[in-house]
């Protein structure tokens, strides 16, 4: 019976009564509105004494080599140029401590992880010179002394003038006004992408990064990438693109099918273009989608 009311706001199980660990019962319930809102579906199974499983299926797109290679331009980062940096994380969570350590210590930083505020501001007050971080990365919702409370004890008592960014699941914090000097650019939220922290970290520390080079064939696979375009020389009418571009505007990757069905079934010189289009859609690639559905309308108006 629990189980049923397990997606419900606010709904914890009885088991839950006695157990001190802190949560208000909506973190299932949003879970299972983001995988029904990316159209993927959440279950959950379990068995007393034995454990809990959940399962989440989503429909996500195929990342192809050569979209990879125009969406990172960059090679991938194995390390920096200079002095080792020292990091400090401090997060009470250790899964969200561990996964940063395992980031930066390969690419040789000096990674301290740290439980709690407390902890942190410890070890800034016993900590020599010569030790201190380089730079701080700061969970909010710690117990006892949350985030911003540590940042200001280390601000007004000049523990450290290290750069500190936020890393927390609340991205509602990251419009709020502070009194700490922490910007919308200094906050990063939860699930991590490796690409916002490197980045943060090359801007505040102003690294020079080592990076593996592109060889020549993802090079030309990422060129012949970008004419792809130019193969949809048989354009839809004007009505067919405008109907087909307020569905990608409205992210309603069903809408797009059946308006590229329409138009492969009215006009169907434009083969080309609807099988391009096909594809994009199974990939979500609704960005590309209506960057291509601009161009096709700027072309079309033009020869009108």
């Amino acid at each position: 019976a629990e189980l049923d009311k397990i997606f419900e706001p606010f709904a914890r199980g009885s088991s839950a009564a006695g157990n001190s660990a802190a949560g208000t019962g909506l973190g299932l319930t949003i879970s299972k509105m983001l995988t029904d809102l990316m159209g993927g579906e959440m279950s959950v199974q379990s068995k007393l004494g034995l454990g809990t499983t959940f399962r989440i299926r989503l429909f996500l797109p195929q990342v192809r080599a050569a979209e990879v290679q125009r969406t990172q331009p960059m090679g991938q980062r194995t390390g920096y140029v200079g002095e080792r940096r020292r990091v400090w994380v401090v997060d009470n969570e250790e899964a969200d401590r561990g996964l940063l350590v395992r980031i930066l210590a390969p690419l040789g930083f000096e990674v301290m992880a740290l439980a709690s505020g407390v902890e942190c501001l410890a070890h800034l007050r016993a900590c020599p010179p010569q030790l201190m971080p380089h730079a701080l990365f700061m969970d909010l919702a710690m117990p006892g002394l949350d985030g911003w409370a540590t940042l200001r004890a280390i601000r007004v008592s000049a523990l450290s003038d290290a750069p500190a960014a936020i890393v927390s699941a609340n991205a509602f914090d990251k419009a709020l006004d502070n009194d700490v000097g922490i910007t919308p650019d200094d906050f990063i939220v939860k699930p991590v992408r490796v690409t916002e922290l490197l980045d943060w970290l090359g801007r505040k520390l102003q690294l020079q990064w080592i990076e593996t080079e592109r060889s020549a064939v993802q090079s030309a696979a990422a060129a012949n990438a970008d004419k792809l375009v130019e193969q949809a020389a048989v354009l839809p009418s004007l009505k067919a693109l405008h109907s087909l571009e307020d569905q990608i505007h409205a992210g309603y990757i069903r809408g797009v099918h059946k308006a590229l069905d329409q138009i492969a079934a009215a006009e169907p010189q434009c083969e080309v273009f609807v099988q391009k289009l096909r594809g994009m859609a199974r990939q979500f690639q609704l960005d590309a989608m209506a960057t291509l559905l601009k161009e096709s309308l700027a072309q079309a108006q033009s020869g009108a």
